[in-house]
């Protein structure tokens, strides 16, 4: 993993020049400067800097340097939370794709779900038949009727609540996980009563969560693995 370089020697405090801002923060160095807002730039850099593997502390020592720096000052507490949530966000987006359970709904993460059917595909071709014809996906939209923007926790909860009713729904061997922010997929075997099991689940939906505006449906798996992967991740994108 890459890191930046730090110049803060104590011995050159006071000798100080802009040559000592860490290069990812020249751009919080102009905000200062500039007596604008630099916590845009502070979350730039906070994901840049868990990007490429530097550390909380060490990101948070640099935009002390930087401070001092343009205007010998400490940093303020939005400059530095806006580093921080930026760092913790990106840093989670990368657990999670390693982790088989997305944390905060409690459903597999679309890691595992690409790991499943890349299973089902290998599984169906030793068998000698199409994953098309035995496997499918069941969609369900999630869209609270007064989700604000930006508002992931709230509505990782809605997904959390409706993942519930789905798995009592589908309580067999199917793969409950979660695409994007507003969407769970279920994979799970084509059987003749597979569409009865989909009007139940959103007679139910509409039962147990009339707050929530939900919408389901039946998503066939192309031919391919690899189209397999571009459908998962156009529903992951809407």
């Amino acid at each position: 993993m890459r890191k930046f370089t730090r110049r803060d020697d104590p011995a050159v405090l006071d000798q100080r020049s802009w040559a000592d801002v860490p290069g990812p923060f020249i751009a919080v160095a102009e905000a200062l400067a500039a007596q604008s807002d630099p916590s845009a730039a502070c979350e730039v850099v906070g994901r840049k800097l868990a990007a490429d593997g530097a550390g909380l502390v060490e990101a948070l020592d640099a935009l002390r340097l930087t401070r001092r720096v343009v205007t010998d000052a400490d940093p303020t507490f939005a400059e530095i939370r806006a580093l921080s949530v930026a760092w913790s966000e990106e840093t989670l987006g990368y657990l999670n794709q390693l982790s088989c359970q997305d944390p905060l709904t409690g459903v597999a993460s679309m890691a595992h779900v690409r790991a499943r059917v890349a299973e089902v595909f290998r599984g169906e071709d030793r068998r000698g038949r199409s994953p098309s014809d035995t496997f499918a996906l069941v969609v369900v939209d999630v869209t609270g009727r007064h989700v604000a923007h930006g508002a992931d926790f709230e509505q990782a909860l809605r997904l959390s609540r409706v993942a519930e009713t789905v798995r009592t729904v589908f309580q067999g061997s199917e793969t409950v996980g979660r695409a994007g922010a507003q969407r769970l997929v279920i994979l799970g075997k084509r059987h003749p009563s597979l569409g009865k099991q989909v009007a139940l689940l959103e007679t139910l939906l509409l039962d147990r969560h009339a707050d929530i505006a939900t919408r389901v449906w039946i998503e066939g798996l192309p031919d391919t693995e690899r189209s397999a992967a571009v459908v998962l991740d156009e529903l992951s994108r809407a």
